[in-house]
């Protein structure tokens, strides 16, 4: 078997859009379907594709580690998020073509369940940009969470944290914490409540943050500093008795190896997207376990993305949860043809081959390419200094 093209099918879900990479074989009608997407990223993940594409053209689909070892190692340039995006896609369609081929689920070729069903969690407001990432005022922030937990779900998470700078005064940080202290009583002590600080705040801040939420017992706080100092993020879990999680700006096992020596944070949470793929995944997920942290997988993306993570999440025995977003658009289930259950807050087995999903290509076709929402100018502090999202 070889493969014999590898293709983009770009597929716009307002808020952002799907990255469907489509690994084409020599035997008639097989195929396997990966995800890509990249917030902003789009054209620049979909070129990096076609620049890997020649490299992976007449390879064996089902020497899925030779053939990652290939892209990333002979591309010379280590890669970023954009090529190990492309890479990810790919390695996921690999995958999907050898269960396929063997007639199992992706899951039982992965070392087989190690768990019945996989716990969910997701965001206040589903999908929208201003409900998830722009709502930070109590009486919303408890009507969506509500309608979350209506759904089935047992944990929920919000990104209510101010836009912050290095320093913020006493006013803002009770704010933050009665915002929290309301959610908190309104959704009960049985629904678990993650608070992600996507990177907005600096240590002391974040420290400030945490300490005056952590009566409400927030199951982990999310990237409390920006990614690229494990110091710095190593500073905040030693400084609060919150646990921590980070790691959806990571790629590969080799920018995860200094969280794992500082023990810096208690919960990764690798994209199976960006970060390498499945495998990658794999072995990330077994480096956290040899350090006893858990596994959270990042994941606000599209539909092939949440069959990928299902697989990952039954076969790795140090996964706690993990993140979907399924209604950011009415028509999700639409351009995929799926055997994906939920049920009370979990994602249940699949025993259909690969990955479990196919894609109705006529209908993606319908949600062409567009330029994804931007983040609004309220990203400013008062004297105009942009900050971070």
């Amino acid at each position: 078997m070889k493969i014999s093209a590898i293709k983009t099918l770009v597929v716009n879900a307002e808020m952002r859009n799907w990255v469907f990479v489509k690994v084409e074989t020599d035997q008639a009608g097989l195929v396997g379907w990966g995800e890509a997407s990249l917030e902003w990223k789009t054209r620049a993940v979909v070129g990096a594709i076609e620049d890997l594409a020649p490299m992976a053209i007449g390879e064996d689909p089902t020497r899925i580690e030779h053939l990652y070892q290939k892209l990333y190692r002979q591309s010379f340039w280590r890669l970023g998020v954009i090529g190990m995006s492309a890479i990810s896609g790919i390695e996921q369609a690999c995958w999907d073509i050898l269960g396929k081929s063997l007639g199992r689920p992706v899951y039982k070729l992965l070392g087989g369940e190690v768990r019945e069903r996989v716990r969910m969690y997701t965001h206040l407001g589903g999908g929208a940009m201003k409900a998830v990432y722009e709502t930070f005022d109590p009486a919303p922030l408890v009507d969506l969470a509500q309608q979350v937990i209506a759904r089935g779900y047992t944990a929920v998470k919000v990104v209510c944290v101010p836009y912050s700078e290095p320093l913020m005064g006493a006013r803002v940080v009770k704010k933050f914490a009665q915002a929290i202290e309301k959610l908190r009583l309104a959704i009960g002590d049985a629904v678990d409540l993650m608070v992600d600080f996507h990177g907005r705040t600096y240590p002391a801040v974040a420290i400030e943050y945490i300490n005056a939420i952590e009566e409400f017992h927030p199951y982990f706080c999310e990237e409390p500093v920006p990614p690229e100092n494990v110091a710095a993020l190593r500073q905040v879990r030693e400084a609060v008795r919150v646990p921590i999680a980070t790691g959806e700006r990571l790629v590969t096992r080799h920018q995860f190896r200094p969280l794992f020596e500082q023990q810096a944070c208690h919960v990764v949470q690798p994209d199976l997207c960006h970060c390498g793929g499945l495998l990658e995944g794999k072995k990330i997920a077994a480096m956290a376990e040899a350090y006893y942290m858990g596994v959270a997988p990042h994941n606000p993306l599209g539909p092939i993305a949440n069959a990928a993570a299902l697989h990952f999440g039954l076969s790795t025995p140090n996964f706690l949860i993990q993140e979907d977003m399924l209604t950011d658009v009415p028509w999700r289930w639409e351009v995929i043809e799926h055997s994906l259950e939920t049920r009370e807050g979990y994602w249940l087995k699949t025993e259909r081959p690969g990955l479990g999903i196919e894609v109705n290509e006529k209908e993606a076709a319908r949600h062409p390419f567009q330029q994804e929402a931007l983040p609004t100018l309220s990203l400013r502090a008062p004297d105009g200094a942009v900050l971070d999202w």
